[in-house]
């Protein structure tokens, strides 16, 4: 089992905020440091000093950090038209010496998308555009150098595109796919994706979710075993229960809430939980680290639970 970070700096971080976290999640030996890509903060928080984005904060991070990797869970569809997107994530990718993945979806937060003028449409709408923009990244990416790439789409048709700057993984950064949607997004992920990723679900819902995905990767030929599978899981890990009671008071959280539906309790408990998950297939997990100067938190999972599974 791989033990990612995750972030979500839409909540309050500044850049060096999360660089503090990337820094010492690639000291400690973590697989990689993700973050969200939100504009607008959730819940009973400030959000200040305001939101940050996403890839400006991973084009920074390429050049800051050494060995992670980095991506996002998830980039919304709505947010950037393909093309800027292929040559934004391609040169990160550059950056970073080849250490991004990008995560990708349909776009939920309704909220953020009329605080910052940006289209909202139909979730039928934001799976069309969101399948049109794979099609489009992937076929960028994939068109042989000194080759051009058409793609004749209905909301992003391309003509005659050089289709540079090329990234440095080949054929191009790993492609993360999610989501609980029983239809579309099954397909989607088994066309298109090279993990395929579950936010804050249970072991029960993501076994059925992954057993839907498998079945949609069987109807197009494609062997399950080319994806990755993962979850995402609040973190909330101590070294006894008034230290777990602490950091879950720190992030507004109740111990038992967390322990029913995160990751959270002694080192102990969270190994036995990464089993259940690794049980029904899980590969990779991503801890969901709310308090950003909390780093002993991040140093206490990757010393007690890290090396055991």
């Amino acid at each position: 089992m791989e033990l990612r970070i995750f972030t979500e700096p839409q909540q309050g971080a500044t850049y060096d905020e999360l660089l503090a976290v990337a820094r010492c999640a690639e000291d400690a030996g973590y697989g990689a440091f993700f973050r969200s890509d939100h504009y607008l903060k959730m819940g009973g928080v400030s959000g200040e000093p305001g939101p940050t984005d996403a890839w400006t904060t991973l084009a920074g991070l390429a050049r800051d950090t050494s060995r992670i990797r980095l991506g996002t869970l998830m980039t919304a569809a709505t947010f950037r038209l393909p093309g800027p997107l292929a040559i934004t994530v391609a040169q990160v990718d550059q950056m970073s010496g080849g250490r991004v993945e990008l995560g990708i979806g349909t776009g939920w937060f309704a909220e953020e998308h009329t605080a910052y003028g940006i289209p909202f449409p139909s979730l039928a709408e934001r799976f069309d555009r969101l399948e049109e923009q794979l099609a489009v990244i992937t076929g960028l990416w994939r068109t042989p150098r000194g080759e051009t790439y058409d793609h004749p789409g209905r909301y992003y048709p391309v003509t005659g595109s050089p289709a540079l700057p090329k990234p440095v993984q080949d054929p191009h950064p790993p492609i993360l796919l999610g989501g609980m949607g029983k239809r579309r997004t099954p397909q989607l992920a088994a066309r298109y994706a090279d993990e395929f990723n579950l936010p804050f679900a249970s072991v029960a819902d993501s076994a059925a979710q992954f057993d839907r995905v498998r079945a949609a990767c069987a109807e197009i030929g494609r062997d399950p075993a080319q994806l990755c599978w993962s979850n995402a899981l609040v973190l909330c890990c101590g070294r006894d229960d008034a230290e777990v009671a602490r950091r879950a008071a720190a992030i507004g959280r109740e111990p038992e809430e967390l322990r029913a539906n995160g990751l959270a309790g002694t080192p102990g408990e969270i190994i036995e939980k990464i089993g259940e998950y690794a049980a029904v297939g899980a590969q990779r997990l991503y801890l969901q680290v709310l308090d950003l100067a909390d780093l002993d938190h991040i140093e206490l999972v990757a010393a007690e639970v890290l090396p055991k599974v």
